[in-house]
């Protein structure tokens, strides 16, 4: 039967539908074609690398902290092995079962779960926090065989920090701990678990270069995130090398003569480079107990202690220099023309106005004059001059020798001092200068207010005419001995002062020590060619009223331990050759020649047998938040030498 012609109509549309639908299929499949080709060719590495992600972790290794050793080489700081128990939050199902699970195991405290906590709070879920370090092995063994029972805890081999010398050294090298929440910066390096960072000392000064940079670790892990293998290792680079200034024999000497004080302080020089050889305060405390972690009673009781282990007394201890101070006043007043040879009475004490000041001598010194204000201590000769001069003139020659001046020491929490003048008391106190405050400036007393750094770097500018600076580092190096950084050796300008004006101060301070009736005569070196000069102080705390002094002022074992007056010294040696300087004060400690003298003639003594500015290693030695260490100012002396 023939078609219609509405039956070809119909024909034609399903053959022009049918190729289109053909054509559709096979559009698609060239699409889809297209596509495979470029996920798998075009695209293969990318992906790749993407599945790599799922089943490669990398990790950051904490590279070696650099070592901090003395000027012969001898170990100050170094690291040891540490086994810790880390806490992966994000494989680990429930944290505080987790936790409560291992604290059957080890003890974990209240304020370990709090920090722990606050810790998985504040990082990333994949970055481990520490539980506990310093792990015996056979704990170490106790967790890994419950290890199936504990997700997200895994045992991790770190290294600690370790000071050999302990609370000897704590003071100038400080300490490391884990780093706060305010010293993140974003450095993944601070975020990984056990990571630690200088707080104090020359840890935290040379922080960066000690540090060193991570290293990198390619791992294998499963979906549970644990590691099945390592794929790759990059080792990061140690951190540098320190090379202090300091001699650890003579460290060791001195800190041990301080220790037998409740609370003192002392520093060695050497004269003529500002290299410091030893510095101590005491009491200290053990640098390594930070490591091991202190819990809240132990940091609570370093914090409260009225004694302030914790506080570097050298660079930030504020105290009145007493005596020590008189020989800044003889140099002002021989550049102002007086007469070193010009006598002044001396009958007990000086009258100025209405107001008496006495001398630590009730009876007197007699007719003195400037060597023998300084051989005894004249607190009258001094008076008279000071009167004299100002306080002005007295405070720019203290300026030259470092007395309310920063110091520049590259130690942390160095303080200034005050040397004042008249401008300062208008600025400071908004009240007008008396001339009584001048007389009692001159003896070391009142406002005036110095470290024993300071002191010691008063000693070195009067041992060797010139502007020395204190600096503790000799060099920072690479472990393969190559120089990183190393402070320039300072060719110290003059002080401006002329040699035979430091001379007749340093003849005075000889005859401190070595001549019959000096203050510390008693106290002297009595080895032929190794003899030292000084100057000792006894810097006031407290006024003594007018009653006292008439009943008589009590001895020191009668008068309680805040109440005594601090005992200081000053010295340098040889005399004929001055390269040693030392200075120390023992807080309430009484007599400046009973007390402090007798330190530092054993340290001066020990410095000059033991010669470590020599090149090799000496012998074995014989061993024998801010802070208010403020002195009160007082009126009148108390030298009772």
């Amino acid at each position: 039967m023939p078609l219609s012609h509405e039956d070809h109509g119909r024909g034609k549309t399903f053959s022009r539908r049918a190729m289109m639908l053909a054509g559709g299929k096979a559009t698609l499949l060239s699409a889809l074609v297209g596509r495979l080709y470029y996920l798998q060719v075009v695209e293969s590495e990318r992906y790749a690398t993407l599945a790599d992600d799922n089943r490669i972790s990398l990790r950051l290794l904490p590279p070696p902290r650099g070592r901090i050793v003395d000027r012969f080489g001898h170990a100050l700081a170094i690291n040891e092995q540490n086994y810790r128990v880390l806490l992966i939050a994000e494989q680990a199902k429930d944290v505080d079962a987790t936790l409560e699970r291992l604290s059957q195991i080890i003890e974990i405290g209240e304020s370990d779960r709090n920090r722990i906590l606050r810790d998985v709070r504040k990082r990333r879920s994949f970055v481990p926090v520490t539980v506990r370090e310093n792990l015996s092995w056979e704990t170490v063994s106790r967790i890994e065989v419950n290890a199936p029972d504990l997700a997200g805890i895994s045992i991790d081999v770190g290294q600690t920090r370790f000071y050999p010398h302990g609370a000897e050294m704590a003071h100038v090298l400080g300490y490391v701990a884990a780093v706060s929440e305010r010293e993140l910066t974003g450095d993944p390096l601070l975020e990984l678990p056990g990571f630690r960072i200088g707080k104090s000392g020359t840890e935290r000064i040379y922080d960066e270069q000690l540090r060193g940079s991570a290293g990198t670790s390619q791992v294998e892990v499963n979906a549970l995130g644990r590691t099945i293998r390592e794929l790759s290792r990059e080792e990061g680079e140690p951190g540098h090398d320190a090379m202090l200034t300091l001699d650890a024999g003579l460290q060791t000497f001195l800190h041990r003569r301080l220790s037998g004080e409740r609370s003192a302080a002392g520093i060695v020089m050497d004269s003529q480079s500002g290299e410091v050889l030893a510095l101590a305060s005491v009491p200290s405390y053990d640098p390594n107990a930070f490591n091991l972690g202190l819990s809240t009673g132990e940091w609570r009781s370093l914090l409260n202690d009225p004694l302030h282990p914790l506080t570097n007394k050298v660079v930030a201890g504020q105290f009145a220099p007493g005596s020590t101070f008189k020989m800044l006043v003889a140099l002002a007043a021989l550049e102002a023309g007086i007469s070193p040879s010009e006598e002044v009475y001396c009958p007990g004490h000086y009258v100025l106005g209405n107001h008496r000041f006495h001398c630590w001598r009730r009876w007197g010194h007699g007719h003195t004059d400037m060597v023998d204000g300084i051989k005894h201590s004249c607190d009258v000769y001094f008076y008279d001059i000071a009167r004299r001069l100002g306080i002005d003139r007295i405070a720019e020659m203290a300026a030259r020798f470092g007395i309310g001046e920063l110091t520049g020491i590259d130690l942390p929490n160095e303080r200034r001092g005050v040397m004042p003048t008249r401008a300062w008391k208008r600025a400071a106190i908004g009240e007008r200068w008396q001339g009584g405050e001048t007389l009692i400036a001159a003896i070391g007393q009142g406002y005036v207010l110095a470290s024993p750094l300071q002191v010691g770097v008063m000693t070195a500018r009067l041992a060797s005419g010139k502007a020395v600076r204190p600096r503790l580092t000799r060099k920072v190096m690479r472990r393969n001995g190559e120089v990183i950084m190393a402070p320039a050796l300072e060719e110290f300008p003059s002080l401006g002062i002329p040699e035979e004006h430091l001379q007749i101060v340093r003849d005075a301070m000889d005859a401190v020590v070595n001549e019959p009736g000096g203050t510390a005569f008693e106290r002297r070196i009595r080895e032929a060619g190794m003899e030292m000069a000084g100057k000792t102080g006894t810097s006031q705390v407290r006024r003594i009223t007018t009653e006292e002094r008439r009943q008589g002022i009590r001895t020191t074992d009668e008068t309680p331990w805040r109440h005594r007056h601090h005992a200081l010294f000053a010295g340098f040696a040889p005399v004929m050759n001055p390269r040693y300087c030392c200075s120390v004060i023992v807080q309430h400690g009484g007599s400046g020649s009973a007390v402090a003298a007798p330190i530092v003639r054993d340290v001066l003594l020990e410095a000059q047998r033991r010669d470590p500015l020599a090149k090799s290693p000496p012998a074995q030695v014989a061993t024998a938040g801010p802070v208010d260490l403020e002195a009160e100012p007082g009126a009148g002396s108390v030298e009772q030498e």
